[in-house]
């Protein structure tokens, strides 16, 4: 009767000791999961962009549209030249291995290692792009390239856009920042000599200054405010991995702490 009393009691206590263990591992393995979702989450994006046959559907749906409202365009009076306003990474180009090499050193971004990457003029086109800009410059509309990407990286971005052979590139219609980062200077300047009557990008101030460093309710309610030129006028490309919807999010803080961010990223999304 001891003896089995005895053999009871050990295996009720490895139980309860393999039980404590698995909850401790379960416990472990959250908390890692919900550790630097920033770069956790980079790596994840750019396996969706280089390998998800989706993702490239989604861009040739994008240019499809694009080419259709070419089309209509030119079925239209226009007091001005046609001009095609784009911006440049993951609107066309794809920079996910600038964002692979970058999370293997549990980074994201910065300036000299993104001008190294430019430097190489290596971003490949996304499904469809090359054959769209090219069917809309041949067909009345001028292709123009408004980006973010600085004046160091201009030639750079020049040779790219060769490389791969994307219309109208070359100095005059490859616009970088020069100072501020709102696009809207830029777009009003073409504005004076083109109508512009298409923009394409991944970002939604690519589009219009109704986007400009907004707060997430005030972005969302200026895509409801602009939803008929959504698939019309703006024609906008997938983009998981980097944005101003992460902006947005931060309340456009740049000196949070990853566990900072870890910390807003979990309580920002919806469970059950």
């Amino acid at each position: 009767m001891k003896r089995t009393s005895f053999l009871i009691a050990t295996i009720g206590a490895l139980v309860l000791g393999s039980c404590g263990a698995s909850e401790n591992a379960t416990a472990t393995a959250a908390k890692q999961a919900y550790e630097n979702i920033e770069v956790n989450g980079k790596i994840y994006a750019a396996v969706f962009q280089q390998r998800a046959a989706e993702y490239k559907a989604l861009c040739q749906q994008a240019f499809n549209i694009a080419q259709l409202r070419v089309d209509q365009l030119n079925t239209q009076k226009h007091s001005k030249p046609m001009a095609l306003v784009t911006d440049v990474d993951e609107t066309f180009v794809d920079n996910s291995p600038y964002a692979v090499e970058m999370a293997k050193q549990g980074k994201v971004f910065d300036a000299p290692t993104w001008s190294a990457w430019t430097a190489k003029a290596n971003a490949i086109p996304l499904q469809g792009s090359q054959a769209f800009y090219n069917y809309a410059q041949k067909n009345n509309v001028e292709v123009f390239y408004i980006t973010n990407r600085g004046v160091k990286d201009k030639e750079a971005t020049i040779e790219n856009l060769k490389k791969f052979g994307f219309p109208n590139a070359d100095a005059a219609h490859v616009i970088v920042k020069t100072a501020e980062s709102s696009k809207e200077a830029r777009r009003l300047k073409l504005s004076e000599t083109h109508e512009i009557v298409m923009l394409l990008g991944d970002n939604l101030s690519d589009f219009s200054k109704a986007f400009d460093s907004k707060t997430e309710a005030e972005r969302t309610t200026a895509v409801k405010d602009n939803a008929a030129a959504f698939g019309n006028k703006f024609i906008v490309l997938p983009n998981t991995g980097y944005g101003d919807w992460e902006s947005a999010l931060f309340q456009y803080k740049k000196d949070l702490t990853t566990k900072q961010k870890d910390s807003i990223y979990i309580n920002s999304v919806i469970g059950f």
